[in-house]
């Protein structure tokens, strides 16, 4: 073993200086890669290292791994340094007393992310971010190990800890690449799996330690560090499913949503049980969405969260599945499972909002950095927390980045955009003297308005086929027109109005439904002004509001009759369907995120027949292109009655591409009309195709026995008309036979 001698007398520039060791030893030293690491020293190599509490350390040949010399303490404790005669590659082995540990010097290595990457980064148009900062299994050279990067130009130092340096500010400070602000290091040697976070010296002193905001992976809440993730190499088996989404989506195809929270949908063991990870979550699942006959599943936040109870709507990790259910290949294995089984994934997406939990974005350096400062632009004072600046660009660019990161490495295949009106404008759910106008002195968030233009063409380019989705609540025009032609770009926009309008109607006693008969008419005057989903959500059965069985008036049959109608009602409206989970057996209790649904109500008749009836509406729905091909065009939908509120009935014809006519009657009484005459533009026989009183769904079973002959009688501007039996809280659906 070869055991040269180290040169170990001080000498001119041998040492660094005694101001700089302070700054190195109290870990407020800005350069650290100026002090440590190899520096070249004449012919030969001047190598210094920090390792406090470390017992001793040598220096090994690279190649073979043969002693070179022992390096001696220097001003301080744990500074290390000696001189090499001849510049070479080399190992350190360092002495703890838990042990010994041979790597390559992290301070060895030159600068690690390419110009490119931090020019796209501070442009705002690095698309794929996740692969660039945060923590990314790399190898360099021949050594394998993980670089780290993350944001923070404000900081005086920055810091990767975790186990495997002590969780030591001290142990691995970061070099800083101007101008982009943006930290990085690389840790040979270390292996996915390991917690992370990072140590950041503000202005003002040691901030608390902050997780990784471009981390893939997280422990589970309550724990709040980052996980080294190993690269998402899963096999996908998707790729008929990927290559047909584009057809499948299109706004002609049918697109009937569950809406559901993955960790309250079913438990093990019932009720509060374990909560199951997303492989056993797709053995249960898929098969019931496939049974129920929705086209899609849709989400709330699985990006991670710490506070459960948020439902997933204050994320803090916008590239990392929630660990609560497993690691990310879980996840990708689950959206793989569910194309597989021809089920569309939507997740919910919150670029608007984030908490304020000390390890998260919150002033991460120290400064304002992914929020605004002033708190009246950056401070959501309904949900109590900070509002994204996204007129930063390297803001504006994280978030464009989060999007493709699910749309791409998950094949996610629509986000819905959570409170776009909160967005939108700078004096939401703000009074007077508690907003800041724009530039111009309006209301409009005009760098919001142009990050959700720029998403949306982003995401055309990036995934096609990919639907974006905004829950936007006011009467903002265009959300769903191109961004050509100064719309905002979405492909839907969730009918917030409709929503509201048509759950104050059937919440009404029937025998004052009369009085507001315009609530199921009106809105139809703004239906094709945007591309619509029809959303009955988890918003609407939570906080106070009631399920959805128990918003519905009268007896017990009389709930589950109105039930069914309303469902009915949706689903033979134009607009796209979006149904929240425990809506289609008819629960009874309001939603907890903390328990699994009241499964064992499907055991009862009324239950089952609500269940049925929404299975064979998303059979119809598929099936009847009348329903779903001109969900958004005007011509698609013609009234016949729309007047009658003295009797609460309402009758129209959906058509299709072709022509096709469906006629569908609705009576919000529980008095049965006989002999009720409504005109169609077809003679002939008429089928009844669908009865939401029949005795399969436990209704009186009162209807018009499968067909009906059309007479020569004008009625409601048509030459023939059917003369029909309405059931009592019932709709109907019949064709031309």
């Amino acid at each position: 073993m070869s055991d040269r001698p180290a040169i170990s007398l001080p000498g001119v520039g041998l040492l660094p200086d005694d101001s700089a060791v302070e700054a190195l030893i109290r870990a407020e030293h800005g350069d650290p890669f100026s002090i440590l690491g190899p520096h070249p020293d004449r012919d030969g190599l001047i190598i210094r290292a920090y390792l406090p509490n470390a017992l001793g350390v040598d220096v090994l040949e690279r190649d073979t791994g043969n002693r070179i010399c022992a390096m001696d303490q220097a001003q301080a404790p744990g500074l290390y340094f000696c001189r090499l005669d001849i510049a070479q590659p080399y190992l350190l082995h360092i002495r703890w007393a838990t042990g010994e540990q041979i790597t390559e010097d992290p301070y060895s290595y030159g600068e690690l992310l390419g110009e490119m990457d931090l020019y796209l980064f501070a442009e705002g148009n690095h698309r794929d971010l996740g692969r660039c900062l945060g923590a990314q299994v790399v190898t360099l050279g021949d050594v394998e190990g993980v670089r780290f990067a993350v944001w923070a130009p404000n900081a005086r130092r920055v810091s990767v800890v975790g186990a495997f340096n002590g969780w030591d500010g001290r142990r691995h400070p970061m070099r800083l690449r101007h101008p982009s602000g943006v930290w990085e290091i690389f840790i040979p040697r270390l292996q996915p799996g390991e917690p992370y976070k990072f140590e950041l010296l503000g202005q003002d002193g040691v901030l608390p330690l902050k997780a990784d905001p471009m981390a893939l992976s997280t422990e589970t809440p309550p724990s709040t560090a980052s996980i080294v993730a190993a690269p998402l190499r899963h096999d996908w088996q998707d790729r008929e499913w990927m290559e047909q989404r584009g057809q499948r989506q299109a706004v002609s195809a049918p697109l009937s949503i569950y809406e559901l929270h993955a960790a309250s949908w079913r438990r093990e063991g019932g009720d509060e049980g374990r909560l199951y990870n997303w492989r056993e979550l797709a053995e249960r699942l898929i098969p019931y969405v496939q049974e129920m006959g929705f086209t899609h599943i849709e989400l709330l936040p699985i990006m991670e969260h710490p506070f459960g109870g948020s439902w997933g709507y204050q994320p803090l990790s916008q590239f990392a599945p929630s660990g609560r259910f497993g690691t990310p290949q879980d996840f990708a294995a689950f959206v793989d499972a569910c194309h597989g089984a021809g089920i569309g994934v939507i997740l919910d997406w919150v670029p608007a909002h984030f908490p304020t939990d000390p390890h998260g974005l919150a002033r991460f350096d120290g400064t304002a950095l992914y929020e605004y400062e002033n708190p009246l632009e950056g401070f959501h004072q309904d949900w109590e927390t900070y509002i994204y600046n996204l007129g930063r660009t390297e803001v504006h660019g994280f978030m464009i980045a989060s999007a493709l990161h699910w749309l791409k490495d998950f094949h996610i295949d629509a986000l819905r955009v959570d409170a776009v009106a909160s967005m939108l404008y700078r004096d939401y759910s703000r009074k007077q003297g508690e907003w800041v106008p724009n530039r111009f002195g309006g209301r409009e968030n005009l760098e919001a308005i142009d990050f959700l233009r720029h998403l949306n063409d982003v995401v055309n380019v990036e995934a096609p086929g990919a639907l974006v989705i905004a829950e936007e609540s006011t009467a903002w025009p265009g959300v769903s027109k191109p961004t050509s032609e100064g719309g905002l770009g979405f492909d839907y926009k969730w009918n917030m109005g409709w929503m509201h309008d048509s759950l104050k109607y059937i919440e009404e006693d029937s025998i004052n439904r009369r009085y507001h008969h315009d609530k199921l008419t009106f809105g139809l005057l703004y239906a094709f002004s945007e591309r619509f989903v029809l959303p009955i959500s988890h918003d609407e059965v939570v906080h106070g509001k009631r399920s959805l069985i128990d918003k519905m008036p009268g007896d017990r049959w009389q709930k589950f009759a109105n039930l069914r109608a309303y469902l009915s009602f949706m689903w033979t409206h134009p607009g796209k369907k979006l149904l929240f989970m425990g809506c289609e057996f008819g629960q009874w209790r309001e939603w907890s995120h903390d328990r699994e649904l009241d499964w064992y109500l499907t055991k009862y008749a009324d239950h089952q027949g609500v269940q049925r009836l929404v299975s064979d509406l998303n059979r119809l729905y598929r099936e009847q292109p009348a329903l779903h091909e001109r969900d958004c065009d005007a011509e698609g939908f013609q009234w016949l009655i729309g007047d009658d509120s003295g009797n609460s009935v309402y009758a129209w014809l959906r058509w299709s591409l072709a022509g096709e006519p469906l006629l569908v009657v609705a009576n919000f009484t529980p008095v049965p009309r006989h002999g009720y005459r409504i005109g169609v533009p077809r003679g002939g026989n008429w089928q009844e195709l669908f009865n939401s009183d029949a005795e399969c769904y436990a209704g009186s079973n009162l209807g018009n026995s499968g067909t009906i002959l059309a007479e020569s009688i004008d009625s409601h501007g048509e030459k023939q008309s059917l003369s029909l039996n309405l059931p009592p809280l019932g709709v109907l659906i019949l064709r031309p036979a």
